[in-house]
């Protein structure tokens, strides 16, 4: 595949999409990452892709930058390829967002040189749910360890592997849309579902299910 054909392909994608040599220099820039960083692709082709996003990683050294320090870096030896990661970056507006990005090592052997594809999506709010949920699960521990009493947590009935799932895909960041798409029912079925869920952990709202199974070991 030629480079050209390459770029054309990303512009197809939903992600946001750009190619960085190995030293960071930005050699395509998709319609999605306008969108996405508010930077257009006149403005940022032949920048430096660390200097633009004012990406750093937790060791203060540039992260979006190919080389085989950034190979190295997130190489997972389980998929035989660079391992997706988590980067907090600046848009054009001031704003900075967290993304996780994907890679792909493009070996261009018509031209002799080597580009990184970087797919990269929004999961700002994502992570920051997490973030809440994960201390709305500390604080109940605390309360818990407090009161010394477990059984008022205990269900009054097991849960079903269907109601696990469900829980399971609300405590990822999952909308009650997506967890009915990817489990195939409709959303009164849903309804339903938590409707029992509730009953069966004693609990009253969809998140205060979540905790509750979460704290006990009901759901990963």
């Amino acid at each position: 595949m030629l480079e050209s054909e390459l770029f054309s392909l990303l512009e197809r994608t939903a992600d946001a999409a750009f190619t960085v040599t190995s030293d960071g220099e930005i050699r395509s820039w998709n319609a999605a990452a306008v969108q996405l960083f508010g930077h257009t692709a006149d403005a940022v082709i032949g920048e430096r892709i660390d200097v633009v996003l004012g990406a750093r990683d937790a060791l203060g050294t540039a992260a979006l930058a190919g080389g085989a320090d950034a190979s190295t870096r997130h190489w997972s030896a389980t998929s035989g390829g660079i391992a997706n990661f988590d980067l907090e970056v600046g848009t054009k507006s001031g704003d900075r967002i967290r993304i996780n990005v994907s890679t792909i090592v493009f070996d261009d052997t018509r031209q002799g040189h080597r580009l990184f594809v970087r797919l990269a999506r929004d999961v700002t709010e994502h992570r920051r749910r997490e973030a809440l949920l994960g201390r709305m699960i500390g604080v109940a521990r605390e309360v818990i360890s407090l009161d010394g009493d477990d059984a008022e947590l205990a269900p009054v009935e097991p849960l079903s592997d269907q109601e696990r799932r469900i829980l399971t895909l609300f405590a990822h960041g999952k909308n009650s849309a997506a967890v009915a798409r990817e489990l195939r029912i409709s959303p009164q079925t849903l309804r339903n579902h938590l409707h029992r869920i509730n009953r069966k952990l004693r609990t009253h709202t969809r998140l205060e299910a979540v905790t509750h199974a979460r704290l006990r070991g009901l759901i990963d």
